[in-house]
C-alpha cells in the first residue's frame, strides 16, 4: 500500500476524555505531536523528559496558542530504570487510564557508552528503557482498552533499520558493553530495528492494545545535532537541508499511528501510514523472538 492522506487538523479525531504520554516532547517530533493533539481537546497530554526546565519551556511555548490545553511534565530518564520506574510510579498514582503512550524519545549516533544499569547507551535508551516503561503501563493501557479499543503503543523506530547488519544481527553477549568496537552507526541501526522486533512481538502477545512502530522518514529535527560526532554533522547537515521533511509534515507519520483506527496492531508503519516499508530483517519472526526473549529476561525484578 502507499501512503495515505493525512491532515492533523482534520483527521484527528475529538479526543476528549483521553490521557496521553509522549516522551521527548519537549523538542522536535515529539513537541510537534503535542501541538497538533491538544487541538483536539485530550484530558491530560504527559510530556514526559529530562530536563524539567527544558520541558517547562516547552509547555508554555505549547500552552500560548491553546491556553486551555492541560499538559503536565513527567520527569523521566529513559537512561535509567529507576527513573522510568519512578515516572511509571508517578504516572499510575495519579491517573486511572492511558489511552496513547508514544514512545518518541531516543538517541542517535552517539559516542560509545553505558546506561545507568550498564547497556550500550543507544541500545540501553532505544530499545530497554522504552520496552520497560511501555511493560509497567501496560496494565493501566489493557484497563482502557476496555472502553477504548483503540488504546495503542507507537514506538518509533527509523528507516535506517535497513542498515543494520545481516549477520549476527543481535550480538547479545556485547549488548552490556559499550560496543566500542563497533560503529556508532551500526548501533543505532541494531537499536532500531530492535524497536521493530520488540513491537511486533509485543504485539503477538498483547490483544487488548494495539502495538505499532512507526519511522517518520527523515525529517528536519535537532537529533542528528545533539547526538552525533564531529565527522558525521557536516553529511548530515547537507542531507537533512537537501533531502529532509519539515518537522510540521514530519510529525504526521507518527501522529496518524497515534490516533487513526487504520493503523494495525503489530505493523510497521512508513510515512504516511504506509505499511510493508520495512526490510526483509525487519519482519523476520525468528529474530524478533529471540530478541523479545533476551529482553524480557534483563527486565526481570523490574517489573
Amino acid at each position: 500500500m502507499g501512503g495515505v492522506s493525512f491532515n492533523p487538523d482534520t483527521d484527528i479525531p475529538d479526543l476528549t476524555g483521553q490521557v496521553i504520554i509522549v516522551t521527548g516532547g519537549n523538542v522536535g517530533l515529539g513537541y510537534e505531536t503535542i501541538r497538533q493533539l491538544i487541538k483536539h481537546k485530550p484530558s491530560r497530554v504527559y510530556l514526559a523528559a529530562r530536563s524539567e526546565d527544558k520541558a517547562q519551556a516547552a509547555i508554555a511555548e505549547l500552552q500560548k496558542s491553546n491556553p486551555n490545553a492541560a499538559i503536565s511534565f513527567l520527569k523521566f530518564d529513559l537512561a535509567s530504570f529507576a527513573s522510568i520506574k519512578a515516572a511509571a510510579t508517578i504516572f499510575t498514582n495519579t491517573e486511572s487510564r492511558l489511552d496513547i503512550l508514544m514512545n518518541n524519545a531516543g538517541i542517535m549516533m552517539t559516542p560509545p557508552g553505558l546506561t545507568a544499569e550498564g547497556y550500550e547507551i543507544q541500545f540501553g535508551t532505544n530499545v530497554m528503557g522504552a520496552a520497560l516503561f511501555t511493560q509497567l503501563l501496560l496494565p493501566t493501557l489493557q484497563r482502557t482498552a476496555l472502553s477504548d479499543p483503540q488504546t495503542r503503543v507507537v514506538n518509533l523506530a527509523s528507516a535506517s533499520e535497513k542498515m543494520a547488519p545481516t549477520n549476527d544481527l543481535y550480538p547479545f553477549s556485547e549488548l552490556k558493553t559499550n560496543m566500542s568496537g563497533r560503529p556508532t552507526t551500526q548501533r543505532y541501526t541494531i537499536s532500531k530495528i530492535a524497536d521493530i522486533h520488540y513491537t511486533s512481538a509485543l504485539a503477538r502477545r498483547e490483544k487488548q492494545v494495539k502495538c505499532i512502530s512507526v519511522h517518520p522518514g527523515m525529517v528536519a529535527t535537532n537529533l542528528h545535532h545533539a547526538s552525533t560526532g564531529m565527522f558525521l554533522k557536516p553529511f548530515l547537515n547537507v542531507a537533512v537541508k537537501l533531502f529532509a521533511t519539515p518537522l510540521e509534515k514530519g510529525a504526521h507519520s507518527q501522529i496518524w499511528a497515534a490516533v487513526s483506527p487504520e493503523a494495525k496492531s503489530g505493523e510497521y508503519y512508513g510515512p504516511v501510514g504506509k505499511a510493508g516499508d520495512g526490510s526483509k530483517a525487519s519482519q523476520d519472526e525468528k529474530l524478533s523472538e529471540e530478541l523479545w526473549e533476551w529482553v524480557q529476561k534483563e527486565l526481570e525484578g523490574h517489573l
